[in-house]
């Protein structure tokens, strides 16, 4: 009777051969653990001026606690806890950056000019090569082998567990064995390092050197005649056009991939078609809503959030903590010192710069979704700033899902 009842909520596993037993909530269940984790985080970063201080997102401090939890339970060796979160995960990493390149319009670009555009794209090659350069020195000193060395580095660093798995089985054909285990490990400690090393810096920069933002620099909603208040059939319309538009970036996406040593995002075709579709609709005058829009890139962002932090299982990276730990600890100081003193001078030593080196620590240690989600809580703490919100993040993961792969396979070839 208790086995079906369970039966409902996900799927259990007996113990066996020595293994804890295990339990896999459905998704369903999945989702309202998500929900648990945005309301705990949103009360603990609302009760915590520390915390707002420093704009540590809130699904990020209330997800890094719920995994503590369930790996401890598991390591105690009660039962391990996993969740069915893969195609939620999925769907809301894509419409999250398809919105953000709805916003992306030929109008911001001329606005933020070229310059910034050369910049941001030569910050981003020279952030990939030192952290893999570093990444294989540190490896030599240490011992370990150069290939997962760079599996600590940019290939889990600036691309994220998407890369560091790609990249693994090419790695391990190369003789570096378990280099897909390392690169998803690092992969998900940088995520956490990028959430949280991105807002001290960006407040640190802001109080250094006593930054303020454009008081008429605000949220496109915000310049609307009309009053931002949503509309239900708006927000029909406007999500029915995201997964319209979703279904568009599928053909980008299969062009992108299928360009010779490049490993490219899903997601990434997906902000190609968002950008498309926004300026495609403007020049024919077509209607959109963007109060709905925003509404469901910021929802999408903090459930893609929750999901992937909730979902991170710490006891896989007890193994290989030892070696990689030194590497990835050099990897964060690196980072926040790149933000400090190379991002911020690159990107126009002001406000934005600041927000920008914020991002810039998010998908430097992490993803593309870590570096608007540091933005985002610089913003909701320190002012808005547009180009920082619309251009960065999109800009800077492009050249690095361009520049990163290519940079990863004549290197590795070089050092193997």
């Amino acid at each position: 009777m208790l086995e079906t009842i369970m039966g409902y909520f996900g799927t259990y596993t007996p113990a066996a051969d020595g293994a804890v037993a295990t339990f896999k909530f459905e998704y369903l269940t999945t989702l309202g653990f998500a929900a648990i984790v945005i309301f705990l985080g949103r009360a603990i970063v609302g009760h915590s001026r520390l915390l707002q201080k420093y704009a540590i997102p809130a699904p990020v401090v209330s997800g890094i606690i719920f995994s503590i939890i369930v790996s401890i339970i598991k390591g105690a060796g009660v039962i391990g806890f996993s969740f069915d979160s893969t195609v939620m995960q999925d769907l809301c990493q894509n419409l999250f950056f398809l919105c953000v390149g709805f916003g992306f319009s030929f109008k911001m670009l001329k606005r933020a000019g070229g310059k910034l555009c050369i910049y941001i794209a030569i910050a981003a090659c020279l952030l990939i090569t030192l952290q893999d350069l570093m990444g294989v020195f540190i490896g030599n000193l240490i011992g370990l082998h150069p290939l997962l060395a760079l599996q600590c580095s940019s290939a889990s660093m600036s691309g994220g567990v998407g890369t560091a798995s790609a990249f693994g089985s090419i790695f391990e054909k190369m003789g570096a064995q378990d280099a897909t285990t390392i690169g998803v490990a690092a992969g998900t400690m940088g995520n956490i390092m990028g959430s949280l090393i991105g807002g001290p810096v960006a407040a640190f920069l802001i109080a250094h050197h006593g930054l303020k933002a454009d008081p008429n620099d605000k949220p496109e909603t915000a310049s609307l005649d009309e009053k931002p208040l949503l509309n239900n059939g708006r927000m029909i319309s406007m999500f029915a056009m995201t997964l319209l538009i979703a279904a568009l970036g599928m053909p980008i996406y299969c062009i992108l991939d299928n360009i010779p040593m490049i490993e490219m995002p899903k997601f990434i075709g997906c902000l190609f078609a968002g950008a498309i579709a926004r300026n495609v609709m403007e020049a024919c005058n077509i209607k959109f809503y963007v109060p709905e829009v925003d509404a469901i890139e910021h929802m999408f962002l903090e459930l893609y959030l929750a999901l992937v932090l909730m979902t991170i299982d710490i006891t896989k990276l007890a193994p290989v903590a030892g070696q990689m730990g030194i590497i990835l600890l050099s990897q964060a100081i690196l980072m926040a010192l790149f933000a400090i003193f190379i991002s911020y001078n690159m990107f126009g030593r002001d406000y934005g710069a600041a927000v920008m080196a914020a991002g810039n620590c998010g998908w430097g240690c992490g993803s593309g979704p870590n570096a608007v989600a540091n933005e985002k809580a610089v913003m909701d703490e320190y002012g808005w700033h547009n180009i920082a919100w619309v251009l960065y993040p999109s800009f800077a993961v492009i050249i690095d899902d361009i520049y990163n792969p290519i940079f990863l396979s004549i290197f590795g070839s070089l050092i193997a």
